[in-house]
């Protein structure tokens, strides 16, 4: 232990025993016997009482001639009931023997171009890639049957060329490698 604890516990106990010290020379003194002590009596209290007892009088009678709440108009919460509109009957008309049924345009193909094309010896023997742009800014790098924006599936990759299928329309689409 050092010197500075020493002295710390030390100063610790006689702080304590000082206090304990202190505390055993009070002595409790009883009260002084006197005269027995009665409750004061205000002067207000007998009037104050009387006034409240006035005052709620006057409340229960002004209350059992108030009006009584009136029901409202309407609801807010509650609709009317409706009647249900009557249906109408729907006819199908049939096209004559002869007449043409129009025909519905395909959608725009969405301008993609071929901007190039890999080639790696891989296990499987040699793959390629196509490297495909769309007008949207993307780039799409795609083997033979990936998707191509959703739209079209890589059918076959050519040295020069790349054949997708419209997933659409079923129809065939061929783009091939700008020189």
């Amino acid at each position: 232990m050092t010197a500075k604890q020493t002295a710390a516990y030390s100063g610790g106990g006689l702080l304590l025993l000082a206090w304990l010290a202190s505390a055993s020379g009070l002595v409790q003194q009883p009260p002084p016997v006197g005269e027995p002590q009665s409750p004061v009596e205000t002067s207000g209290t007998t009037t104050l009482a009387a006034d409240v007892q006035a005052q709620t009088l006057r409340l229960k009678t002004r209350l059992s001639a108030a009006p009584a709440p009136q029901q409202p108009f309407r609801n807010p919460f509650a609709f009317a009931k409706r009647e249900a509109p009557p249906r109408r009957e729907r006819s199908v008309r049939e096209a004559p023997a002869g007449a043409e049924l129009p025909t519905v345009p395909a959608p725009d193909q969405p301008a993609i171009d071929l901007v190039g094309l890999a080639e790696n010896q891989g296990e499987k023997g040699l793959e390629r890639t196509a490297i495909i742009s769309a007008l949207s800014g993307e780039l799409f790098m795609v083997k033979e049957g990936e998707l191509i924006a959703g739209r079209y599936r890589v059918k076959a990759i050519e040295k020069t060329a790349v054949e997708l299928t419209d997933l659409i329309s079923g129809t065939s689409r061929r783009l091939t490698l700008r020189e």
